[in-house]
Formats: structure tokens, sequence, C-alpha cells
């Protein structure tokens, strides 16, 4: 060997011994910053005329562990979707309070039933009937306060993906541009491990708010796909998302290719992460959780009601003015059975008139006198006669009227055995002639309509609703025509049809009460409504109003209810009484002053079982109001203990994964220690070796000159 070669073995292990000593520095002063990944100095012997003659830094790269670094990503992503989640049921089951304490939501409705159970032991103390109101105003101001926050908290849901999803794009631009850093350090020969080590922190972040996966280049730097393996970044750009909002259906996010023009949807691709977790909250749990609020307190509401309507106040009210049913009078009178009775009650409480009506035999009778037979189509005119000079009877805007004559008042009372009937209401019921809750929409489904039914909407009015899978994946957006055939049945087969309608995904059906629900086929579709532009008559409901057609509309009833307004101005005209027919025989009053018989109604109308819609999760049920209240406080804490139990579960299995990960990629100050002794060792010997050259060299130059 050539003293050229001993020098240049000697001066390329002092380069090498000085480029190790300087990584394992790195090391040390980064042993405590997060997202450091150790450097390691990769040596290979320097080769020349098949000489060796030093030693060649190839490369300083990062001790990065692929494997342990997508077990990282994925359980980084899973904590982020299952904390959205936790935090977001913790805040809404806050919102109903303790079930078992006194102040939460639920325990309002007892509330309700305990006043209404004390004034019916003093009826006529307006302090009592003022407790009642208030405890029922009580109630629903804290459902619209619940129902309001619900939707407060999608809001917010809402705004946090549209920033997640601007953040994303963010992350990705910058993970693309470091790829050109990385490639153009790896081909000059510098260390790229900064640009590597910021790139694998941006990847971080990016995989706690959409899951990814990542492969190395070849020419350095990080391709980032998604679940799919649609490039994201680091194959000719970096892609574009946005999220598409959709009010009243699910969200998207469409993702724009580089190069590309045309969007591509990507929630079906997104697994996990906190954009999944924001948008499944966003469009199925807080509105499931809404859509049982709403349905509980519907049904409540409406059992008050039932209650009310059985009942009258005293003296009774002059007029009473029903709710809009949505339906036209021959429609709404259609399909009734059994028997009721209006009477028109003086001051004094003695009966003046009393109209009996049969909707079995179609006749109405006065006064016990002679029956007369009647129509739908002539039910206004016949009831008017048969009041006479005591009252009348009109129909506008869908909603039933009736007003007594000369200081009198209206009460009603169905038949003892046979008692009117229609979508499971009393006749006053069905009209919400006598409501003690009213509200601005259309709260309840249940139509009475029938397959042979009028639809009555106007013919070529559209109604656009979507198609979801069972994760909130748009699937189809469909536009249906209210077709020229005038019945329900037209109107479902146009809902139902395969082509241009919701067919291929489930069916729209009515029951018994004439209520439409949506049944998914197996695929376990669910549907939203984009836009409705039907109409029932002039000015009439939409389809979506009328039937409660996607979830936006149904949950949305619970803030919307009210204490009918002069019931609530005067609690003289709460009905804690009941219309007593049997005492007109006698001539003694039919409605009495101190009555609490329809106190006692009111009390008890949790205890009565009624039909529930599925809702939420909960199925569809038949069970009391109170019964669906331990229901409903069960399914939402049992939602929030999940939750939280799948947040536990994921920060485990997160930080066992950052652990094993830390352990193979973070700095080790034992082994940093080893290493640098060896550098130092290393740099000693080739320093002794520059020595030994410089010695021979002094000697050869000697021994020349002499």
């Amino acid at each position: 060997m050539s003293l050229a070669h001993i020098m240049s073995s000697a001066t390329t292990g002092l380069m090498a011994a000085q480029t190790g000593l300087r990584t394992v520095s790195d090391n040390i002063a980064n042993v405590n910053t997060a997202g450091y990944v150790r450097k390691i100095v990769e040596q290979a012997p320097l080769v020349s005329a098949g000489m060796g003659v030093g030693v060649d830094i190839t490369q300083i790269r990062r001790a990065a562990d692929q494997f342990l670094q997508r077990a990282s990503l994925n359980a980084r992503a899973d904590t982020a979707q299952a904390g959205v989640l936790s935090e977001a049921f913790d805040r809404a089951q806050a919102l109903f309070g303790d079930p078992s304490g006194s102040s939460s939501f639920f325990s309002r409705l007892d509330e309700v039933f305990a006043a209404f159970s004390a004034a019916a032991g003093d009826a006529a103390s307006t302090i009592q009937r003022g407790a009642a109101i208030d405890s029922v105003t009580d109630f629903l101001n804290e459902a619209g306060r619940i129902s309001t926050s619900l939707k407060r908290l999608a809001t917010e849901a809402d705004a946090r993906i549209g920033a997640a999803v601007d953040r994303s794009n963010q992350l990705l631009s910058q993970i693309d541009s470091l790829n050109a850093d990385i490639s153009r350090a790896l081909v000059e020969g510098r260390d790229a491990t900064g640009s590597e080590n910021i790139q694998s922190q941006l990847i971080d972040e990016l995989s706690s708010l959409m899951d990814v996966s990542v492969n190395a280049r070849a020419n350095g730097g990080s391709v980032i796909r998604a679940s799919d393996g649609t490039v994201l970044a680091g194959s000719g750009g970096a892609a574009t998302l946005a999220y598409v909002r959709a009010d009243g259906a699910s969200g998207e996010i469409a993702v724009t290719l580089p190069g590309a023009t045309a969007q591509q949807y990507l929630r079906a691709r997104l697994t996990s992460g906190e954009i999944r977790g924001l948008l499944d909250l966003r469009d199925r749990e807080l509105p499931a959780v809404s859509d049982q609020l709403s349905e509980f307190v519907t049904k409540a509401v409406d059992e008050l009601n039932r209650a009310h309507n059985a009942s009258s106040s005293v003296p009774a009210p002059t007029s009473l003015t029903g709710r809009n049913t949505g339906l036209d009078l021959g429609t709404a009178i259609s399909g009734f059975t059994g028997q009721t009775t209006i009477g028109v009650v003086g001051a004094d409480g003695i009966l003046q008139r009393q109209v009996a009506i049969d909707f079995d035999a179609l006749t109405m009778s006065v006064d016990g006198g002679a029956a007369t037979a009647f129509t739908t189509a002539s039910f206004l005119p016949n009831l008017n006669t048969a009041l006479g000079a005591f009252g009348t009877a009109s129909f506008a805007g869908g909603a039933l009227s009736l007003a007594a004559s000369g200081g009198a008042g209206i009460a009603i009372a169905d038949d003892a055995t046979n008692p009117s009937l229609k979508a499971s209401k009393g006749f006053s019921h069905f009209f919400g002639l006598n409501d003690l809750v009213t509200s601005d929409g259309y709260p309840f489904y249940d139509t009475g309509l029938s397959a042979a039914s009028s639809h009555g909407f106007t013919t070529g009015d559209t109604i656009s609703l979507r198609v979801a899978d069972s994760d909130g994946v748009r699937v189809k957006d469909v536009t249906v025509a209210v077709p020229a055939g005038g019945t329900m049945q037209d109107l479902l087969d146009a809902l139902n049809s395969s082509t241009t309608g919701v067919g291929l995904y489930g069916a729209f059906s009515l029951d018994a009460d004439g209520a439409m629900t949506f049944t998914a086929n197996a695929r376990g579709a669910s549907l939203s409504v984009l836009d409705d532009g039907t109409e029932r008559g002039a000015g009439g409901p939409s389809i979506s109003e009328l039937f409660g057609v996607g979830l936006a509309q149904r949950s949305g009833r619970a803030e919307r209810f009210e204490v009918r307004g002069d019931i609530a101005a005067n609690p003289l005209r709460l009905a804690l009484a009941s219309l007593d027919l049997t005492q007109a025989l006698a001539g003694k009053p039919v409605l009495a002053v101190g009555n609490g018989s329809g106190a006692l109604t009111l009390a008890r109308a949790g205890e009565t079982t009624t039909g529930f819609d599925a809702a939420g999760g909960l199925a569809a049920s038949s069970m009391s109001v109170s019964r669906y209240a331990s229901e409903l406080a069960g399914s939402i804490a049992r939602k929030a203990d999940a939750a939280a139990s799948r947040q536990t579960i994921a920060e485990a299995v997160g930080s066992e994964a950052d652990t094993r990960r830390s352990a193979a990629e973070g700095v080790n100050l034992d082994q940093e220690l080893i290493s640098m002794t060896t550098y130092q060792q290393a740099f000693n010997a080739s320093a002794r070796l520059v020595q030994a050259s410089k010695d021979m060299y002094d000697v050869l130059l000697l021994m020349i000159t002499d």
C-alpha cells in the first residue's frame, strides 16, 4: 500500500468519524424532541483499482420502522375518531342530566303528571292549575333547549369538518413539497433526515384527521394514499379535498386528484380519523339522539292532548279551533268509526244542545231525535244544520273549528262503549280541537290515510331524496314526481319505482294509522330529503312535512311545542273536568266546577300504552310514555358508555403502538454513548494513522535531502 493510500484511508476515516460524532450529537440533542427519529450513519469501503483506500459515507438515514409507523398511524386515526364521538356523547348526555337525579330532563315529565294529580284534588284552585301549566311549559322548554343544543353540537361538528378538511389540504401540500427537498438532498449526497422528520410529523398529524397509508418513494420521500389506495400526495402533486355540505342530508368529502378536474367522493374511503368521526356525528349519531328525543316528546305531548281533548274546562270554551291536519275535510272525516257527541253547554253548565254523530252509520241526531244521514262531502253543512242557532262549524287551512252562540261553550265527549276513532285517535283528538300543547308544524304523522285515499298533492311537483348506505355514504340521489294518479297507492308506487324512485333500496308503505314509513332492504339504506317542492293543496304541507320523511324532518319536532296560548294566559281554560251527558236527562249541569276527573286522566297519561315509531336505534314499540323515557335515558347512557369504552381501548392501543415505535425509532442514550465511544476511537485511530503517514513522509524527505 502506498503512502497516498494510507493517507486516503486516514483522512476518509477522520471525516467518517466526524460525521458519526456529529450524528450522535444531533441524536443526543434531540433526545426529548417529539417526533424526532434517530439518525444512523451508513458506511461502506472506499475502493480504488481493486484496493481499499478508505471509508465512504453512503447515507445518513433515519431509524424508521415502516411497520411500526403503519400501526401507529392506524392507532392515531382510531383514537381521533373515538375521541370525537366520546366527547360529543358525553356532552349530549350532560344535556339530559343524571336520570337518577331530581333535576334531570326525564324527571320533568314526572313532575307534569304529579302536578295534574295534585290539581285533581283541588280542580278549582287557580294555583294548582297554574302549577300544572308551569310544569308542562318547563318540560317543553327543556325539550326545546336540549334539541337546540343537539343541533348546535351538529353545527359545531359541521364547522370542525370544514376546518379539518382545510388543514388536511395544507398537510398534503406540505408533505408533497417536502418530497422534492428530500429527493434533492439525497441526489446531492446531503443529509435529508431533517426534511424527513418534518414530513413524518406532518404525516402523523394527517393520520389523526383521516386514515392514510404511507409508501416510500424510490427517490426519497413518501406517497400518501387513502385507505382504498387513492393517491393523495407524493405522485404528481397533492390532491385537493373539499367538504360538500347538504342541509338535512349526509355530507361528502370530495377529492380532486392532481391534474384532474373531475371530483371523486372520499367518504366511503374514510374508515377512521377525526373527519370520519365528525361526519358520523353530524349525519348519524346526533340526529339519531334528536330523533329519539323528538319521538319521546311528541308522543308525550300526544298523550297529554288525548287526555285534554277528552276533557273540558268549566265553563266550556266558547270556541274550539283545531290544528292544521294538512288534509281536506272530506279526507279527514273519511275513515272515522264509532260515536261522538258535540255539546253546547251554557255558562251554568246546563246542556243546551247535543249533536250525536255516528260514524259507523254516517248519521247525526240532535238532542236524541231522529238520525239524519250525512256523507263526507256533506258533513260540515249537516253539522251546521244540527247545531242550528246554538253554534257553527267551519273548516279552513286544514283545521276544523266549532263555536257556540249566546255566550255558551263547546264540549265534546266520545261514546263510552263505542268511541269515535281514526288513526287511533278520537274525533276531538284527531282534529286537535282542545289540544293542551300546540306546534307550528306537523309533528304527528298518523294521517289516517289509506292506500285508496286521495293523496292531494299537485301532479308534477317533485321531491328529491338521497339514498345512503348504513355508514352514511351517498349511494344515489333520486327525484320523484307526484304522479297523475290521485291515490296514495299511486304516490307509493311512484316513490317505490325501481327506475325513478327508491325501489332498489327499500320501499315506502302506509301503516294502519296512515303513517308512511320507509323500510330498507338488506343493504341497510337510509333516506334523507334534499329538496321537497311538493304541496298538498294550496299552501298545504309537503310530503316530507306531512309524513315525516327524512331524519332531519323528524328530529326537529321537540323544539316546536308550546302550551296553547289561551291556556297559558288563563289557567281556568285548562280542561280538568269531563262532560257528563247522563246528567242532562235530569236537567243537571253536565260540567261542574271542581270536577277533577279530567285532571286524573291527564295525570295518568304517562301510563297509557301508545305506539312509538323506530327512532335513532330504538325499535318501533308499544309502551307507556314513562317507560319510553326510561328506554331513552338508557339508550343515551349506553351510547355514551360505549363511546367512552371505544376511546379508552383506542387510546390504549395507540399508546402501545407509539411506545413500540418510540423504542425502535427514538434516541437511546446508552446506545448513543456506545456509538460516540466507537466514533471517538475511530477518530483517534485515523488521527494516529495520519501522524504515522506524516512521520513516514518526513523520513522519506530526509532521505532524499541527505
